[in-house]
């Protein structure tokens, strides 16, 4: 008589086994000494405890690097903060309206260490049309700037306002950033259908600090600073 085929023992059917037997090292604990593995340190062979215990150091060595990825990120966020804090507060101690530009511009460079900085508005009130701030803004910069929803960042692609910068051949990479009129009450009205009163303009010879697929929101945030401050020359 024909004896049946029997399919041989596979390496998953070794590993369902083991799992579904949990009580099997206990019943051959001799085994545990016996079995050898190689190690990831070296070509040595160290028993199923010590590779289990070389195992478990390796993650607590990622789970060690990872709080301390999260610690150092919480410092620098602080520090930011701390930093966007008193560039606020000397916002609002400007008592003259005249000055909020270069209070702005002034303080992005010194608090956030901006090499290069420049800002732009228009549309503001007659008694301001004659500042340096106001003066000097062609139509292709507005329709430039009037185009962006969120700030432009990357290399300088060379727009007209890298020129508004002191040394603009220096300028490698650029943040460009709208500044919009005051927010309006009505809750419906999209904070990108604003109108676009202004450019503030920041420049670095590093051509990786401004790159592009960076995240933008620090730099909206300080926009929309900026514009409330720039709404007392409306």
């Amino acid at each position: 008589m024909k004896q049946p085929e029997m399919n041989p023992i596979t390496e998953d059917d070794i590993a369902n086994f083991l799992v579904n037997t949990p009580d099997f090292f206990e019943r051959h604990a001799e085994l545990l000494a016996a079995v050898k593995l190689t190690s990831p340190h070296g070509q040595r062979a160290v028993s199923l405890q010590e590779r289990q215990a070389e195992m478990l150091r390796d993650k607590i060595r990622v789970l060690e690097l990872r709080l301390m990825d999260m610690m150092r990120h919480g410092t620098e966020n602080e520090v930011l903060l701390d930093r966007q804090q008193h560039w606020v507060k000397n916002l609002l101690m400007t008592t003259n309206a005249r000055d909020l530009p270069h209070v702005i511009a002034d303080g992005i460079a010194h608090e956030f260490m901006v090499p290069q900085v420049a800002i732009k508005v228009w549309g503001v009130a007659e008694a301001f049309q004659i500042e340096p701030f106001a003066a000097d803004v062609s139509a292709s910069v507005k329709s430039f700037a009037a185009g962006l929803t969120h700030p432009y960042v990357g290399l300088n692609n060379g727009v007209d306002a890298v020129r508004w910068l002191a040394d603009p051949q220096a300028a490698q990479s650029l943040a460009l950033i709208p500044l919009r009129a005051a927010k309006s009450q009505d809750p419906a009205h999209a904070t990108d259908e604003r109108e676009v009163v202004g450019l503030l303009v920041l420049a670095s010879p590093d051509p990786q600090r401004y790159h592009e697929g960076m995240g933008t929101a620090f730099l909206e945030r300080l926009g929309d600073l900026a514009s409330a401050a720039l709404s007392h020359l409306r």
